[in-house]
């Protein structure tokens, strides 16, 4: 059994919402800061990593 990597995300804002993308299937809405020095942060509920549009590539 092979378990799928987390999904990465590029976003323009430092704050931002996940909800697991799923509709019904998702998890309750989050809202998440993006460190100015990583330039990441990941979801604790999809592990979902949202990286800021400055830092793609990069993070």
């Amino acid at each position: 059994m092979v378990t799928q990597a987390p999904e990465t995300r590029i976003v323009d804002s430092h704050r931002v919402a996940c909800d697991g993308g799923e509709g019904a299937l998702g998890h309750p809405r989050v809202w998440l800061q993006i460190p100015h020095e990583t330039g990441f942060v990941e979801c604790p509920y999809c592990d979902a990593k949202l990286v800021h549009k400055e830092f793609e590539g990069k993070a």
